[in-house]
């Protein structure tokens, strides 16, 4: 007995995000997919690497599957367990096997900071034999054509502690993510922000005046992402120095001096 499962149509995507390409990144993936190739993409966080997925798998007519990796991920967590019903013992499809079972794009989201001996459990999806032992189970899942691996880490970010192994890695085309053009990057917060176009451009060269402090010890620049939160706020009527305060100056360093030299840029901007 199994016990019920989500329904594979919940995993799709009803409404089709907004990506705005920068480069060849949609092609890539395609020709990715239509081989059965899985891919790896890396770059800092809010850059798009998740909108990106989204975006491919509404593309491809696929269900989508994210996992939020850990430090206390199981390879359990992933492929399934067995659980106490009553007076029964019943089966449950982890994330992966459901993948699989399904021909769905499984996304292991920041994968570097699974351990290493879960991540064994991704190695034969990933090369020639695209295969999921389940030794619980006594059961190999074979990946259908329409299954894809897709992973994502922050390279820039994680320590040498947390580097992906070269036996993982190897086995993936890379793509490299970074935040957007300084044209597209305004498109965007123009679309995600329902901002102006004057409000746009001072949002993005806040953004490459925070991103050149991370030679002053800023651990991450300053993403897309939370300048859309800013964006957002100011559209609901939100002062921008306080959006702006909000959205990435209390985010991004809890430094009291990195944290006034934000406040000098969202200054000389507003």
């Amino acid at each position: 007995m199994q016990v019920k499962a989500p329904s594979i149509e919940d995993y799709f995507l009803k409404k089709k995000p907004y990506y705005l390409p920068v480069g060849d990144e949609v092609e890539v993936f395609e020709k990715a997919y239509r081989r059965q190739l899985p891919v790896m993409l890396a770059g800092p966080t809010g850059c798009g690497k998740t909108r990106f997925v989204e975006f491919m798998a509404h593309k491809l007519g696929r269900p989508l599957v994210t996992v939020a990796c850990h430090e206390d991920l199981t390879a359990s967590d992933l492929m399934g367990r067995f659980l106490l019903l009553g007076d029964e013992t019943v089966w449950c499809d982890g994330p992966l096997a459901t993948a699989v079972r399904h021909g769905a794009i499984v996304y292991l989201d920041e994968v570097v900071e699974a351990r290493n001996d879960t991540l064994v459990v991704i190695h034969p999806l990933s090369d020639h034999r695209r295969t999921l032992p389940m030794e619980k189970r006594g059961e190999v899942l074979q990946a259908p054509p329409e299954f894809m691996l897709v992973l994502s880490t922050n390279p820039g970010y994680q320590s040498l502690v947390k580097e992906l192994k070269p036996s993982t890695r190897q086995r993936f085309l890379w793509l490299d993510f970074d935040y957007p053009p300084e044209k597209e990057e305004i498109q965007i917060l123009r679309k995600e922000g329902a901002c102006k176009q004057a409000t746009a451009e001072s949002l993005v060269r806040i953004a490459q005046g925070v991103r050149r402090l991370r030679d002053r010890g800023l651990e991450e620049g300053l993403s897309t992402r939370l300048l859309v939160y800013a964006a957002q706020m100011m559209a609901e009527g939100l002062a921008p120095t306080r959006a702006c305060e909000v959205a990435f100056v209390r985010t991004l360093s809890d430094d009291l001096a990195l944290q006034d030299a934000i406040r000098a840029l969202v200054n000389d901007q507003f």
